[in-house]
């Protein structure tokens, strides 16, 4: 069976940082793109930050850049979400995603194969 287990979330404050895992098991993601999105309440999922199967290609959403650093170790079969610099509008749940191609950029359910149950991140100001 398939599972994205994500952890590290919590509650900061503005200005303080979080890192977030996602811990893959039940097959290896290796060569499939991997990516975070979140979802603030009574507002749609979006995506946050996505990186190809070699780490080599990251994307993300304007409203991280400069903040948030996507990663991954493949011998670890996990994917990381540094988050700095942390807002109250970054309060969420995130969720880890598992995409279908070895590079894809991650925008809607588009291309989802997989996604973990979420974490809670909370930012007070």
């Amino acid at each position: 069976q398939v599972q994205l287990v994500e952890s590290g979330g919590g509650l900061v404050q503005a200005g303080g940082s979080l890192r977030l895992s996602c811990a893959a098991s039940g097959r290896t993601f290796s060569s499939t793109a991997m990516g975070w999105f979140r979802q603030a309440p009574g507002k749609e999922r979006q995506s946050v930050a996505d990186i190809n199967w070699s780490g080599v290609t990251t994307h993300y959403a304007d409203s991280v850049k400069g903040r948030f650093t996507i990663s991954r170790d493949n011998t670890k079969n996990t994917v990381y979400l540094q988050m700095n610099s942390l807002k109250p509008e970054d309060t969420a749940v995130y969720y880890c995603a598992a995409g279908r191609y070895p590079t894809q950029r991650f925008s809607g359910d588009f291309g989802i194969d997989y996604w973990g149950k979420g974490t809670l991140v909370t930012v007070s100001s």
